[in-house]
This record gives structure tokens, C-alpha cells and sequence, in this order.
């Protein structure tokens, strides 16, 4: 992938390129006059890309083995078990009947692609107040489980402040939600925010 990669970037034609890359060495080039910035260009592409797979691969991988609700899942992790908060959004109270039932069974249709086999991403705070690991999961082809959440309409976005590296694209996957009113944004929609939902009902 990372050779296809690379080619898409050297666009003009004539060009010699032997590889392999790994070994520097043997990367013969035979450049044409105005084509260096061309190959930069290529080059950088292929650092990007690369950099890219490390940052993915060095996280953490773990298996779900329970899912409590849309936004709360149990994870075993280097052979210990984590109940584990997905870090930005707040899915429905299983109190908060369709939606709360809804959000868990899309959370397990999410999952159930990669065989419930996650990549694990922390922030700047790691546990909240009742003990949970506060996490990003993302599955093998990338896919951000809390991004899709909100993009599939059965989460709001839910900012706990440190924790705000992906804030962003979370802001935009719901408001893509709302503009295409899906799920919870939806007719017959969530009439009550979870937080607020929780005020009303705390835990026993």
C-alpha cells in the first residue's frame, strides 16, 4: 500500500525508481530536470503514511467482552479487565427506552465487524470518578468507534475538559447527525439529554 502510495505522489512519467526503500542503498534514482520537487513531495507522502501505521499499531490492543450501554463497555487488556467510558460522547440511559436499547445494539454492530477487537487510545485524564478507563477505541481500518457513534446519530457529544484531542472531528460527526437527522436526531427522536435523563434518575 505504501508503494501505491508513493507512486500516486510521483505523478510524471518518466522517471527510474528501484526499490526496495528499506534498504537506502539500493534506491537508485535517475531524475529528469524539475523533477526533485516531485520526488520530496513522494517522499514526504511515504513518511506520513508510515508514521501513520506506526501511531495506529502501537496502541494497545484489547477484545470487548461485555457492552453495557452506547457509550460504556467492559474491555480485557494484557489480561486484565477495564470497564471503559468512550471518551466525548453520552449515548442514551438504557432507562431512556427505544434509544438507550438502540445505541447499545448499534455499539454492538459497530464492534462485531472487527470481532470485537479494538486499538485503545487514552487522553490526558485516564480514569473518571467511578474508576472507568476513559478511552478512544478504534478499530483496524481506523474507524474512530466514538466519532461513528455520533456520525450514526446514537450519541451526543459529551466534553469532559482535559480530555479534548479529537475534539473536533467529534463536533463534525455530529453535527453531520443533525443535518441529516439521523437516529436520535431523527422524528420520534431523544426528547431528554442523557445528562439531564441521570439528574432526574442518579444511581442507586
Amino acid at each position: 500500500m505504501a508503494y501505491s502510495y508513493l507512486m500516486t505522489c510521483l505523478t510524471p512519467a518518466k522517471k527510474t525508481l528501484l526499490f526496495p526503500v528499506e534498504n537506502r542503498k539500493a534506491l537508485l534514482l535517475r531524475i529528469r530536470p524539475g523533477y526533485s520537487l516531485v520526488l520530496m513531495t513522494g517522499i514526504v507522502c511515504l513518511a506520513l503514511l508510515t508514521s501513520v501505521v506506526k501511531a495506529d499499531s502501537s496502541l494497545p490492543e484489547a477484545r470487548i467482552v461485555e457492552i453495557n450501554d452506547g457509550d460504556t463497555v467492559v474491555i480485557n487488556m494484557d489480561g486484565k479487565r477495564y470497564r471503559t467510558r468512550l471518551i466525548g460522547i453520552d449515548a442514551p440511559e438504557m432507562g431512556q427506552d427505544p434509544w438507550g436499547r438502540r445505541a447499545k445494539e448499534h455499539l454492538r454492530e459497530v464492534v462485531k465487524g472487527s470481532g470485537h477487537t479494538v486499538r485503545v487510545g487514552t487522553d490526558l485524564t485516564k480514569y473518571d470518578k467511578y474508576g472507568r478507563l476513559l478511552a478512544y477505541l478504534w478499530l483496524d481500518d481506523r474507524t474512530l468507534v466514538n466519532e461513528l457513534m455520533l456520525r450514526d446519530g446514537y450519541a451526543v457529544l459529551f466534553t469532559v475538559q482535559p480530555n479534548s484531542k479529537h475534539m473536533d472531528r467529534l463536533k463534525k460527526a455530529q453535527h453531520a447527525a443533525r443535518e441529516d437527522r439521523l437516529g436520535i436526531w431523527g422524528k420520534d427522536g431523544l426528547t431528554e439529554r442523557p445528562i439531564d435523563y441521570r439528574n432526574t434518575h442518579p444511581r442507586q
